[in-house]
């Protein structure tokens, strides 16, 4: 980042200069954009002091998905609801950690947002200090119902307005895409503001890592078996990649964004315990899905563009195999020739 005082650019900044190229727009997205940003300093401020106060840990509770609730879990998805719920913004919102919609208050003829988020990405990294993160996407209603319906909620990523993530490592980012471009903000925490510091981020077209967690090697399909092999340098058009992995998906995506890479969560052997991925496809795979594509990378579920699945569960899961785009497909390529029985399977669960 530069230091030369007529070069900062706070996030708030950044976004109302984007709001002033659409000239009818009513400001309800940019403040949208501005409270997630919000929402991020309040939960980064926890994250720091996680050693030293009563976040760190599990709870007696389980999400949605029978996991074991961390604090920090509850508290993030707390701290992004209370910043949103009645801002009268969104018409809808939905968290990893709940099985239904969110209750919101809604300005009857104002309000058109839909939000999806997952509160604490990596969660199982909290309590021994590695990165983890907050990913978001949103929607916009495009029925034309009084009110909200499943069909708003449940959109393909090919109909995203924007989507972000808020990484808190050893500093914390914002990175976020409306469309135009990805945009990464490093909050500088003596003055509590969001700094542009990584403008237009593009993948860098000589990849550096992959990031998978190889203690499933042999739960994997033959074809990403392949896929692995050939990461790792088994044949002479092999990219020779090192492996990093830390099990925060947001944390392993920020790393390939920046150095150029891949990131796999692939599905399991038939009848292993995620035969259908493990990424949830609304929280997640759609919005970093989202930023990779903007960023000039790729996103897949083994059988195509992971952005044109349209969802019919606001829990789904999915593989996910995303990063530099010749990657991803030369791993499709895998799949699709290695993994017939399992496609034609996944293919049907895709399409319900």
């Amino acid at each position: 980042m530069q230091s030369n005082p007529a070069s900062i650019m706070t996030i708030e900044r950044f976004i109302q200069n984007q709001q002033e190229q659409f000239p009818q727009a009513s400001g309800q997205f940019t403040l949208m954009l501005q409270d997630m940003a919000m929402a991020g300093k309040l939960i980064a401020r926890e994250t720091i002091r996680a050693g030293i106060t009563d976040v760190l840990g599990e709870t007696d509770t389980e999400n949605v998905h029978g996991e074991r609730q961390k604090r920090l879990d509850i508290l993030a998805d707390r701290i992004i609801y209370q910043m949103n719920s009645n801002s009268g913004r969104v018409v809808a919102m939905a968290s990893e950690e709940h099985a239904d919609l969110l209750d919101v208050t809604a300005k009857k003829g104002n309000s058109r947002y839909i939000l999806l988020y997952d509160p604490m990405d990596g969660s199982s990294n909290i309590d021994v200090n590695v990165g983890v993160g907050t990913i978001f996407s949103i929607h916009r209603q495009y029925t034309h119902s009084e009110h909200v319906t499943m069909d708003d909620v449940l959109q393909s990523g090919t109909r995203l307005v924007a989507a972000g993530y808020i990484i808190y490592g050893s500093s914390t980012m914002m990175v976020y895409t409306t469309g135009m471009g990805v945009h990464g903000f490093t909050l500088d925490p003596t003055i509590g503001e969001f700094l542009l510091s990584h403008e237009n981020i593009q993948i860098p077209e000589k990849p550096a890592y992959y990031s998978a967690n190889h203690g499933s090697y042999y739960e994997w399909t033959e074809g990403v078996q392949r896929a692995i092999n050939w990461l790792q340098g088994d044949s002479d058009d092999s990219p020779n990649l090192s492996l990093r992995y830390t099990g925060t998906f947001v944390g392993d995506f920020h790393r390939n964004l920046l150095k150029g890479g891949v990131y796999l969560y692939p599905h399991s052997q038939l009848g292993g315990e995620y035969p259908n991925g493990k990424i949830r496809l609304t929280y997640e795979a759609q919005a970093l899905g989202f930023i990779a594509e903007q960023a000039g990378g790729y996103a897949s579920d083994g059988v195509g563009n992971v952005l044109t699945v349209e969802p019919h569960d606001l829990h789904q899961r999915t593989p996910i195999f995303i990063g530099n785009r010749n990657l991803v497909e030369r791993i499709e390529q895998f799949i699709q020739e290695d993994d017939t029985d399992w496609l034609e399977k996944f293919k049907n669960y895709r399409r319900k």
